[in-house]
């Protein structure tokens, strides 16, 4: 198998490969065969004609591009930048291209997952479709308002706590700023040098912009105190691994991007707290930032964390949730100022 292709390989040396990967680096094939799938699906995204106005962002990204955190990440998240995507709309209205009133963002957001989901379905899902086939990938896809499922025929059985799919879901409203190329591998490449697995190079928030995306959406969940908590428990887990990979000190050193994102959120992301206030993501990133759950809203969020680390999506991390509570604690106060 000197060098040959992974999609040019039969079922069962498919299977084998992964299967030796895993003896390798112990994460479950099923998860490594979901992995080259999401590869291949960034790959065909961004060689598309619209791929240069796209921006690969979220966990998956972290995981894929920084390698900044450990747990298994299965969707793709995208923003489509807006200033291509709707430029008649940012027109004059700063290099943060928000709307300029709260009445003129309901239109903006009106008029944007109207335009996504008639692009999603007529643009993006033909041009993966074609290139994932081109490219030896055959893929079921079915297109849901602005998210892609790319279904493919997996090579085992069990699948636990994931889907034989990639979910792409995309965005619009920002302009996916800081970015930067990243060179993405499958996770499996490494253990088997002989055989050549998908790769992709897209562009890629910058992950100092993901820290205060998250913190602020962890910040909202826990002001609003709902006890929701289905595979929202990883959001916590990624602020921690950012935090190791030293990207938290590098957000907290940059507070003109915490402050953009504090006002990108404030307009297209408006929440209420439990009393009825409007959450304050200025103040949340300005020294009153809040990541600690309390309650039965902990005890949601530590039930799905140890529902990943069972099903194996945070490799050989043996730290408990309470652990990465503590962590959190700290994170909490450097970014506050203490």
């Amino acid at each position: 198998m000197d060098n040959i292709r992974f999609e040019t390989l039969a079922a069962p040396e498919r299977r084998e490969a992964l299967e030796t990967a895993t003896s390798l680096g112990g994460r479950p094939p099923h998860l490594l065969e979901k992995d080259v799938w999401v590869v291949q699906t960034l790959s065909v995204l961004f060689e598309a004609p619209f791929g240069r106005d796209l921006v690969f962002k979220g966990g998956t990204s972290l995981a894929k591009a920084y390698r900044a955190i450990r747990r298994f990440s299965e969707d793709v998240d995208i923003t489509y930048d807006i200033r291509r995507f709707a430029p008649e709309l940012v027109a004059g209205v700063g290099e943060d291209a928000l709307p300029p009133t709260r009445s003129q963002e309901r239109r903006w957001t009106r008029l944007i997952r109207s335009r996504l989901a008639e692009w999603t379905g007529d643009e993006a899902v033909p041009a993966i479709r074609e290139g994932l086939a081109r490219s030896g990938f055959p893929a079921r896809l079915r297109a849901d308002g602005d998210r892609i499922h790319v279904g493919y025929k997996p090579l085992f059985d069990d699948y636990g706590f994931v889907l034989p799919e990639v979910l792409v879901e995309f965005g619009a409203r920002s302009t996916g700023e800081p970015r930067q190329k990243r060179r993405i591998e499958c996770d499996a490449a490494p253990s088997i040098p002989d055989v050549r697995f998908p790769s992709a190079t897209p562009s890629v928030m910058l992950a100092e912009r993901t820290f205060w995306e998250k913190a602020t959406a962890i910040h909202v969940f826990c002001r609003r105190r709902r006890h929701r908590g289905a595979r929202l428990s990883r959001h916590w887990h990624d602020l921690v691994r950012l935090d190791d990979a030293g990207y938290a000190d590098r957000a907290f050193a940059d507070r003109r991007l915490a402050r953009s994102v504090a006002r990108h959120k404030s307009i297209f992301f408006a929440e209420k707290d439990r009393a009825g206030g409007w959450i304050d993501y200025d103040a949340a990133v300005s020294g009153a930032l809040t990541l600690r759950p309390e309650g039965l809203l902990y005890d949601t969020l530590a039930n799905d964390y140890e529902r990943m680390r069972r099903d194996g999506m945070l490799d050989d991390d043996t730290q408990r949730f309470p652990d990465v509570m503590g962590r959190c604690r700290d994170i909490e106060r450097r970014a506050n100022g203490g």
